[in-house]
């Protein structure tokens, strides 16, 4: 038998030498006179052990895994035994499926992710790809959208809001007649936030599944035509969509008369300009419709009035990758997961100072502790953690004392913090948390459109504030204006951005005091 030999081609695992372990791995079966097939699979999201390589020597045995394994491994590994499987290596990882860190997880999203090669339709339909599809053409856009809301789906992007209801919303809008004919449906896969690349795993691991979540989505709301606007920094993705893309409209999928119906959807991909407001859903329509990417006033919403004027869905990709499971499966299936409003699954990503960094997939519920430990592994650093945010820069960041809060919307919100898009950064015990909230108040500085006053002034004022409370010039009044300019960035911003701001720079000043040289609250002064 032939030995079919999976090696990963997303974007971590090429950063990491994947290309070069491909290549490697050619040559030493040949050397040998031995028959390989080398598949570029997508990530499983183990990223402490890419590049990963996957061996399936006999039917219906499994795939054993070797990992983290390095091009300089690959002569080693196959005089031990890789080509048929062998499990004596100190690389080997044993069955792949049997690996804690992927065993333990929920994966509704990503169970497709790493197994199938991503730009393989015949891959996909065998794994279950566009049953959801074959389910929503026989079905009306109501009937789609009372699924989609009894499944509870919400927003993955950071807003949580309610999908159902924006597709209904969409649906029911009227066109303009002044402006171009059609609805439209836009997948917002810009994704920015520190920590956060589920989406990138989703388009370069199975990114006919977004492809499908789209059309799904294109029934639901009467959208002919939709655009993915992907940021710029990820070739490879881009690369990976625009194939998928084009394989999908040869085999009748995209385009017109799809599958033998009357339906049509035209979709594209469309570069960001680099520009992180561009996560903000009316700032990316200014930026699809070539202007600046500056946040719009609100009403009217992008749902009623959006691309071009005309009623628009935006969701992230995560959201739309959702969607084929609850067609496919139904509604129950996916609330048989999840916690109280929060139903179905997350994407928890997890980055910064972390043992076992990637991708975690979970029903709602779980802890921060689990995940930074169970999980994690702890830090890479083997310090104590200090501090973990989570939902990107803009995030709280939230003390030991937090970490056992079920990881849910509601859960988050009462805590003063945000799931966001489920990236998770780690900070051990070394981390200046006042530098942290200083950063914070940068950031948005630096990446405001500069629309609106409490964003544009009030966060430059922030980080000038900062800088004195840390001095202690005069702390008690340096203290009370900081806070005062958060709740004015809070109340008063036009958008999340300036909105948010403040999350990161009170959950600072609240639970790591000593780093601004303020005592606790409480703190007596005998």
């Amino acid at each position: 038998m032939t030995a079919r030999i999976y090696v990963p081609r997303d974007t971590t695992a090429l950063a990491l030498g994947a290309d070069a372990v491909a290549t490697a791995l050619a040559a030493a079966a040949e050397a040998r006179g031995e028959n390989v097939e080398i598949v570029r699979n997508g990530s499983r999201g183990l990223f402490w052990l890419e590049p990963l390589v996957e061996v399936e020597a006999t039917a219906g045995a499994g795939r054993v895994a070797y990992g983290p394994v390095g091009a300089g491994d690959i002569d080693n590994l196959v005089d031990a035994g890789l080509l048929r499987g062998a499990r004596h290596h100190p690389l080997c990882q044993g069955l792949t499926e049997h690996i804690p860190y992927l065993a333990e997880q929920q994966r509704l999203t990503f169970a497709r992710a790493g197994v199938i090669d991503p730009l393989s339709l015949d891959d996909y339909l065998t794994h279950g790809g566009f049953k959801g599809l074959q389910k929503a053409l026989s079905m009306s856009p109501r009937t789609i959208i009372d699924e989609v809301r009894a499944a509870g789906l919400r927003g993955r992007g950071g807003a949580a809001f309610p999908t159902g209801i924006k597709w209904q919303t969409v649906l029911e809008a009227p066109l303009n007649p002044a402006a171009t004919a059609a609805k439209y449906l836009v997948c917002n896969a810009d994704e920015g936030d520190s920590g956060s690349f589920a989406d990138r795993l989703v388009m370069e691991a199975d990114p006919f599944m977004l492809i499908e979540g789209m059309l799904i989505a294109a029934l639901a709301v009467g959208a002919s035509r939709g655009y993915i606007y992907l940021r710029s920094e990820y070739p490879n993705a881009h690369r990976i969509l625009e194939r998928a893309i084009a394989l999908a409209e040869q085999h009748r999928y995209l385009g017109a008369n799809i599958c033998g119906s009357d339906k049509t959807f035209h979709l594209e991909v469309r570069l960001g300009a680099g520009s992180y407001i561009c996560g903000e859903e009316t700032a990316l329509l200014e930026s699809l419709e070539g202007r600046r990417g500056e946040v719009r006033a609100k009403p009217p919403l992008p749902a009623v009035a959006g691309l071009f004027g005309q009623p628009t869905a935006i969701n992230n990709v995560l959201t739309l990758a959702a969607v084929p499971f609850i067609l496919a499966e139904g509604a129950a299936a996916y609330t048989a997961y999840g916690s109280g409003r929060s139903s179905g699954t997350m994407a928890f990503q997890l980055a910064g100072n972390i043992a076992r960094g990637g991708l975690v997939e979970l029903a709602f519920g779980a802890t921060l502790s689990t995940l930074l430990q169970h999980f994690g592994g702890g830090t890479a650093s083997g310090r104590a953690m200090r501090a973990v945010q989570v939902g990107g820069p803009l995030g709280a960041y939230l003390p030991a004392s937090q970490w056992d809060t079920p990881l849910d919307y509601e859960a988050f919100a009462a805590l003063g913090a945000l799931l966001g898009h489920g990236g998770i950064v780690a900070f051990d015990d070394s981390a200046d948390m006042a530098a942290q909230a200083r950063f914070a108040m940068e950031f948005c500085a630096l990446e405001s459109c500069g629309k609106c006053t409490p964003c544009r002034i009030g966060s430059t004022r922030g980080v000038e504030v900062i800088e004195r409370l840390c001095r202690g010039d005069d702390r008690d009044a340096d203290l009370t204006l900081l806070r005062d300019l958060c709740d004015t960035l809070a109340d008063a911003s036009l958008c999340a951005m300036g909105g948010m701001t403040p999350y990161p720079v009170r959950s600072a000043i609240d639970h790591f005091p000593a780093d601004f040289g303020l005592e606790p609250e409480g703190h007596d002064h005998d």
